[in-house]
């Protein structure tokens, strides 16, 4: 084929025409795998990591690839555009388009084989980065290229956007670590592509057919462009915007893998990659230097190469700044040495003297005025990462700051030209009145990232934005650099492109796309024949969305329930496998809607006045409540999320306005409102202890309550808390180190008294005076998490009336259950904003832990010597920290191995609920319950939250999680630390009852009249 007959893309908007109704039953029929084209998931698919939005025309998880094939087939056949997503944080807006959605990340996720000796393996394109190396890591291989996405973005995703990431400085781009690719064509032609010697390209450039068009179309475009592209092309590591012409030059062999590496799914869909491995590491030492400005350190970027460093990364002072205010990576910001600005250089070896002589002679070849710390251990090495890789996050909703956004977050320039470049760069953002953004990123490889406070709510500011995107498009193509240097094109980039390739090499990549998408079908509207960059933004000047009431008042977002919506960036942490708490429900169903992050769209959705919007019954929406549903208001995004997404707020202020003058689920009633059955069930513990024990009993108590028909009942205590504090006769000893309030949580007093009576023992032993309310009281915790936030409010009032004296005093409050010490530390705030007395109850309530540290530093704690296996409680990681607990049980003896498993899964009355049983107990499995099974008898089990420990008792692992205070208590002694818990009455004793207490238990836990609950309060 003559190049000039090459076929462009002729439609723009490539919806016109399809039926969506028509497209969705054929894909039913013919595909395997679930098809969405529902308004809650069209929702979920709306956006990505960038400042785009545009709602797909539905959503297809295929369970095989060659139900994806099948998917295509369909689309071809409604002339439906397609795009084929990865992990969707892309930046520059390529994974969101008004298309069918292929989703790979839920079946499609397999390593397929192992080439250990030739260090090749060919996955599925579903694959998360971190799980392909964590199986690879059995044959002392990984993946070379490593993006600070690397917990949750997938090998496709890769692929699509020729990603990089720091180790890229060792490895090289996604392109350079590629041996052939399946793909297919949206016309439907299936093949396998690589690197094509000269006698295999002349034999596949006769053959008849498509295939042979494909390969004469691209020698076509070779021989017609080679001279433009070895002259336009920057010559720089880090070129990722446009297509890769320049692997189908000869000296790199023909490569059509390497073509299609980047292209964004607008030229094929890729079904298997073959990847090429390298071998893990065996030592890495990292050595951090610091500066006094970040121009400084990207100048002397030229002399680390020489040192050959594995990685190379640059971080500025206002980075370190954001995270220092949004308290993420705090052990490891103390780790950086003096300086406004940090190079992080990672040296790799095969010895450990190996890396540190290459340690040593980097520190040596410095200026005397750079500072340095320098570690060769895994976990401090992990700790300074993630400074880094948190940069995105961090730099986005910081407090007291405008929101900034992507838009000219990853150019790239010359290395030894980068210091200059950042010169210039700063002086353009003072052009545009934009501040000073932080800057950071790979300087190895002349590659910064960045967010910029633009407008994108006004028409002037969007101006004013495309305005400077254009000059320092301009600016880096004076320096000789990319537009992109890792995140790709997509809409952002896609219009400038022709400034820094110019027309011809456009008109080149016009007609590669209509080689292979003559229809113009694949992603349609980015890298070429884009959209504006200006155009389908999530936001925009027309942006005026719903402002609702609301019971919390979002102090971190201006007090406006649409900002706390729009919070997601995209980043996807919340979709990664391992580590952290969040999100537990994401990690058992890998479905979009039951993340952080898709429920966040969700959110965005109901509060946009956009009339595409496909959530339109605001708090009465379905598609929403069904999200959330799966939320198990763990908290765990309120710390792990870079953005501080609190979906448990938001969970609760959807809950509390969806119900609202409606009939609620019968868990609200029964669990929302345990404080008040509790109290009611203290009348006669044995009775009702005794009644549940009856199976027929408890099927019906459970049925009336909305409980899960697969949960025990959990056990009253005979003797409470509090009533054994008031037979005690109250406070003992000198109290020498003055008062405590011991609070008497519901779970403590009602459940596991035994825990306020071991925190009694301690905290006297300690020199302290306690005192426990001889008022009934409660935080409110059940009913914030149902959504019943009226009640939770007055109840929250009724508190501070009887703590007010205590708090006025400057009384410390010591909780003993988690969740509920994080209400007084956090949720109480923003239910009763600006009263000085729930600031006071804030600022008063400490852990055990906490009071013992900050109060009792000096006092000499009972030695326990013990192991323990340790799970954290979602909230007191997420509000409280885990610092003092650590710190506190080294003291004491315990040898604590602190699980980083994520949930437990019950999480309050979440894994009660009817529904749930099946999600929470996979939570449990996925590190909790393993982690306990494999202990040993001696290894103690600490779980101070309720939850927890519940979880673990009825799993069947046939061990029983103690609190803190109760392994404390039993130093004191010299005991061994033993659970002291109740357990049912003898059922013989009373079954002549049971009818009668069946329907006293029964209405008990169905209570649904307002008035007789307050009573019961």
């Amino acid at each position: 084929m003559d190049p000039v007959d090459l076929p462009l893309p002729v439609v723009r908007r490539p919806r016109e025409g399809t039926d969506a109704g028509a497209l969705e039953r054929d894909l039913r029929s013919r595909v395997d795998g679930e098809v969405r084209f529902d308004a809650g998931t069209r929702a979920a698919y709306s956006t990505d990591g960038s400042n785009y939005r545009q709602v797909p025309i539905g959503v297809v998880v295929p369970r095989t690839v060659e139900a994806a094939r099948e998917a295509v087939a369909v689309c071809r056949d409604h002339g439906a555009p397609l795009l084929s997503r990865g992990g969707g944080t892309s930046l520059a807006g390529e994974c969101c388009n008004t298309a069918v959605v292929l989703d790979w990340t839920k079946y499609c996720n397999r390593l397929v084989s192992v080439d250990v000796e030739n260090r090749r393996c060919v996955v599925e394109p579903g694959i998360v980065l971190d799980e392909l190396n964590r199986q690879l890591a059995e044959h002392g291989l990984m993946y070379g290229p490593k993006p600070a996405t690397h917990p949750n973005c997938t090998i496709g995703g890769m692929i699509g956007n020729n990603s990089c990431g720091s180790t890229a400085q060792a490895y090289g781009k996604v392109v350079d670590n590629l041996h052939r690719l399946e793909v297919l064509t949206y016309d439907g032609v299936r093949m396998w592509v690589g690197r094509t010697d000269d006698g295999e390209l002349r034999r596949l450039t006769a053959a008849d057919g498509r295939v042979g068009e494909l390969y004469r179309g691209m020698t076509a475009v070779r021989d017609r462009y080679a001279g433009l592209v070895r002259e336009r092309y920057p010559d720089i590591p880090r070129r990722v915007s446009g297509y890769n012409l320049d692997s189908l030059l000869p000296e790199h062999g023909f490569d059509v893998a390497g073509l299609l590496t980047g292209s964004e799914s607008t030229l094929v869909t890729v079904l298997h990659a073959e990847l090429e491995l390298v071998p893990v590491p065996k030592h890495s030492a990292l050595v951090v230097l610091g500066y006094e400005d970040i121009c400084q350190a990207a100048d002397h970027v030229p002399a680390i190469l020489r040192h050959e460093p594995a990685a190379l990364e640059g971080v500025d002072h206002q980075l370190i700044h954001f995270e220092q205010k949004k308290h993420l990576n705090p052990d490891a910001l103390k780790e950086l040495p003096e300086g406004r600005a940090y190079l992080l250089v990672q040296l790799n070896g095969d010895t450990r003297e190996e890396v540190e002589e290459q340690a040593r002679a980097l520190i040596d070849a410095k200026p005397e005025d750079v500072g340095h710390t320098w570690y060769d251990d895994p976990q401090h090495i992990g700790e300074l990462w993630r400074v880094r890789e948190s940069g995105l996050g961090a730099t986005a909703h910081v407090p007291g700051k405008p929101d900034t956004w992507e838009g000219w977050e990853d150019s790239a320039v010359p290395v030894p030209r980068l210091g200059d470049y950042l010169r210039d760069l700063k002086r353009l953002y003072e052009e545009f009145d934009y501040g000073h953004p932080s800057v950071y990123g790979h300087f190895g490889h002349g590659c910064v990232h960045t967010r910029i406070p633009f407008d994108l709510e006004s028409e002037e500011g969007i101006a004013r934005m495309r305005a400077f995107v254009e000059k320092a498009a301009d600016l880096v193509v004076s320096y000789g650099g990319s537009l992109s240097g890792e995140h790709g094109d997509g809409q952002s980039r896609g219009e400038l492109l022709v400034r820094m390739f110019g027309p011809e090499l456009i008109e080149g990549f016009e007609r590669l796309k209509g080689l292979f998408d003559p229809g113009n079908r694949m992603n349609p509207g980015k890298i070429v024949v884009p959209y504006r960059l200006d155009e389908n933004l999530r936001l925009g000047a027309d942006y005026l969305p719903w402002e609702p009431e609301t019971v919390f008042s979002y102090p971190h977002d201006d007090g406006r329930f649409s900002r706390a919506a729009a919070r997601c960036v995209g980043v996807g942490k919340c979709r990664s496998l391992e580590g952290g708490v969040m999100c537990p429900s994401y990690r058992a169903t890998r479905e979009e809607e039951h993340s952080t992050r898709g429920r966040a769209r969700l959110l965005f959705e109901m509060v946009n006045n956009d009339g595409d919007s496909p959530v339109t019954d605001g708090w009465h929406s379905g598609e929403v409540h069904d999200a959330l549903d799966l939320c198990l208001a763990c908290k765990g995004c309120k710390t792990d999320c870079p953005a501080n997404v609190d979906m448990a707020t938001y969970k609760a202020e959807f809950l509390h306005h969806h119900y609202k003058g409606r009939l609620r689920p019968l868990a609200h009633y029964s669990m929302g409102w345990l404080p008040a059955v509790a109290r009611a069930v203290a009348l006669a513990p044995r009775t009702v202890n005794a009644l549940t024990s009856v199976p027929w009993v408890a099927r019906a108590a459970k049925a009336l309550g909305g409980v899960a028909p697969e949960r025990d009942v959990p056990v009253f205590a005979e003797q409470r808390f509090t009533n054994w504090w008031r037979e005690r006769g109250g406070p003992r000893g000198d109290g020498h180190r003055g008062e405590v309030v011991v609070w008497p949580d519901t779970f403590t007093d009602h459940f596991h008294p035994a825990i306020g009576r071991a925190a009694v023992a301690v905290l006297e032993a300690a020199g302290f005076r306690v005192k426990v309310p001889d008022r009934a009281v409660c935080c409110g915790l059940t009913w914030i998490s149902t959504g019943q936030l009226g009640v939770a409010q007055r109840v929250l009032r009724h508190t501070l009336d009887v703590l007010r004296e205590d708090l006025r005093r400057g009384t410390p409050v010591v909780g003993l259950e988690p969740s509920c010490t994080a209400v007084f530390r956090a949720d109480a705030v923003e239910l009763l904003p600006k009263d000085p007395d729930v600031e006071r109850l804030r600022d008063r309530t400490r852990t055990l832990a906490e009071l013992l540290l900050e109060r009792a530093g000096d006092w000499r704690l009972p030695r326990v010597d013990a192991r323990a296996v340790v799970q954290r409680h979602c909230h007191q990681y997420a509000v409280m920290g885990f610092d003092a607990d650590r710190e506190i049980l080294g003291r004491a003896g315990v040898d604590a191995d602190v699980l980083d498993a994520g949930c437990c899964g019950l999480a309050g009355n979440f894994g009660f609920e009817k529904g749930h049983y099946d999600v929470s107990m996979a939570c449990a499995e996925a590190g909790l319950l393993p982690a306990v099974r494999q202990a040993d008898d001696s290894t103690l089990i600490l779980a101070d939250g309720f939850s927890c420990r519940t979880q673990v008792d009825q799993a069947g692992t046939g061990r029983t999680p103690l609190h803190l205070a109760e392994i404390l208590a039993a130093g004191l002694h010299g005991k061994e630390a033993v659970a002291d818990r109740p357990v049912p009455s003898p059922r013989r004793a009373l079954l002549p009852l049971a009818g009668a207490g069946a329907a006293l238990l029964a209405a008990v836990f169905a209570c649904r009249r307002v008035r007789a609950s307050r009573k019961a309060l």
